[in-house]
């Protein structure tokens, strides 16, 4: 029987609060057993794109990272953003260890090409890119892995790549080995049918419906590669989906994806 892990991202809508994201961390540090966090960047990257005259560009929910950027966002998520939540773990009793892709070769990603859009230096993942050997020696030395956003090719480029995918890439690979519950954790109580409507959580989520509800437009932006990741996940081998609120972590509040009724 496989040992359960639990594999957590949270995003920028949490991370650009501090009295949040500390709530967010108090909760994490009580979740027992193994696992494993996963972060954003949040705005303060793109603020400081601004402050420096360097316009943001997003585009389905993923950033475009031309040089300029990968240096800015290098520093605010593998930097700042990593070791401030390495630190409030510490604090909160738990023994983390920050990670990039580069770190131990954790991560392993392949820069991507250029068809209808440049994205930049954004890495993508195959089912090869984590090491999950080194990251399987980190859980059984009591350590909780911390991964920001960015990674690298092996050749010295760092690259950034969405941290959904991040978290998904991780889940999938563990779960070979583990019995894998990944958690999407946002200001949300999970996916509203309207968006207005904070109590509007549609519960369960199926493949076939993912597809309804994007069509309608219901599922857009930065939710979009949220639930791709999710369903990609739940294809192959995690166990559990579930996206929920940060501050309502196993609330009754939620959105469970499924691949069938």
């Amino acid at each position: 029987m496989k040992a359960a892990l639990k594999v957590y991202k949270i995003g920028g809508g949490i991370i650009d609060h501090v009295s949040d994201l500390l709530e967010f961390l108090r909760l994490f540090a009580n979740v027992s057993g193994p696992k494993i966090l996963v972060h954003g960047g949040g705005k303060g990257a793109s603020e400081m794109m601004a402050r420096l005259g360097i316009k943001p560009r997003m585009l389905d929910g993923r950033r475009i990272t031309d040089a300029a950027a990968l240096d800015i966002v290098t520093m605010f998520y593998a930097g700042k953003t990593n070791k401030q939540i390495v630190a409030a773990l510490q604090g909160a009793g738990v023994n983390a260890l920050g990670l990039s892709g580069a770190d131990g070769n954790v991560i392993l990603a392949t820069k991507r090409l250029v068809r209808d859009v440049d994205y930049g230096f954004v890495g993508d993942l195959s089912e090869e890119s984590i090491n999950t050997d080194t990251v399987r020696r980190f859980l059984e030395m009591g350590l909780t892995p911390v991964f920001c956003p960015i990674n690298h090719d092996g050749q010295g480029q760092l690259l950034n790549t969405n941290a959904d995918t991040i978290a998904a890439s991780l889940a999938k690979a563990l779960s070979k080995q583990y019995a894998v519950e990944l958690h999407f954790c946002f200001e949300k109580h999970g996916v509203l049918a309207d968006i207005k409507d904070e109590k509007s959580v549609i519960p369960t989520i199926t493949l076939a419906d993912y597809g309804e509800l994007k069509e309608s437009g219901i599922i857009n932006d930065g939710m979009l590669p949220k639930l791709e990741n999710a369903f990609d996940a739940l294809q192959f081998g995690v166990e559990k989906v579930i996206i929920e609120h940060a501050l309502y972590i196993d609330g009754v509040l939620k959105t469970t994806l499924c691949l069938n009724q």
